[in-house]
Parts: C-alpha cells; structure tokens; sequence
C-alpha cells in the first residue's frame, strides 16, 4: 500500500515538475537569478533529478547512475526539450525501481547513512518526496513570477 502511496505522490510531483518546465514561455527564463533568488528553476530541475536518480535509481535500483552535483547547480542553458526528457527517463525509473520493492523493502535500514543517522528506507523515500514537492514549489514560484 505504502509502495503505491510512494509511486502516486512521485508521478504526480515528477509530471507537475514537467508541465512547470514545459510552461516557462521562454527557454532563458529557466535560467534566471535574481537578487536573492540563486537558482533558477533550470538548475533546481537538474538538482531534482539528480537527487532522485542517485538516491532511489543509483542506491535501490543499481542504475549505475553517476551524479555530479556541482554540475547541477553550475550548468546553464539546458535546451528545455533536454530538461522535460530527463524528467520523463526519472518517471519511468522510479516507477521501474518502487515496482521491485516490497513493504518490508521499506521497512529496512536505508543502505546509505544520508543524515548522519540510519534510517528506514520507506522514511528516506518520504523525505525525497517532500524534497521533491519543496523544490517543485519554488519552481512554480519562480515561473509565475517571471510569466507575467
């Protein structure tokens, strides 16, 4: 049950990120800081995905997928087709990964030490979730404010 709470919540949020790239009216206004905002929505997308290829694809899929995290906050002008096609591959890897998990998966000890403390793996995939949906926020905000 938890599993497909995990998969809603992760497709909803994952396609909500992809409609906010898609509606940014012109491709450079993904990449637009200003003042105190310090990153654009380009690279909280890129921070996104990231994030969930590494914690959930890398570490629970074995994806063998490599982060470069620096990267993500430091490349700019990322044609958006690029940005909504990550997007979609994430999509369809956590959809792919959370399909091999069972509850008591989710009742084990997340195999990596993120915050200095174990904890359940069912846990981490929460906090990645509301990690997701924070950013996702932003970006949201960041776009409205631009698209007026």
């Amino acid at each position: 049950m938890m599993i497909e709470t995990l998969k809603s919540l992760y497709n909803r949020d994952l396609s909500k990120l992809k409609l906010e790239i898609e509606s940014y009216q012109t491709e450079s206004s993904l990449w637009i800081i200003d003042k105190s905002i310090s990153n654009s929505a380009g690279n909280l997308c890129l921070h996104l995905i990231g994030n969930l290829n590494t914690y959930i694809g890398t570490e629970l899929g074995k994806t063998g997928y490599v982060r470069d995290r620096p990267l993500e906050f430091s490349l700019k002008d990322i044609p958006k087709s690029e940005l909504i096609s990550k997007i979609e591959s994430t999509i369809l890897m956590i959809n792919n990964v959370l399909d091999t998990l069972t509850e008591e998966d989710l009742k084990a000890i997340y195999p990596q030490i993120v915050f200095e403390k174990e904890m359940t793996t069912g846990f981490f995939l929460t906090h990645l979730s509301t990690h997701l949906a924070y950013h996702l926020g932003q970006i949201n905000y960041h776009r409205r404010l631009l698209d007026f």
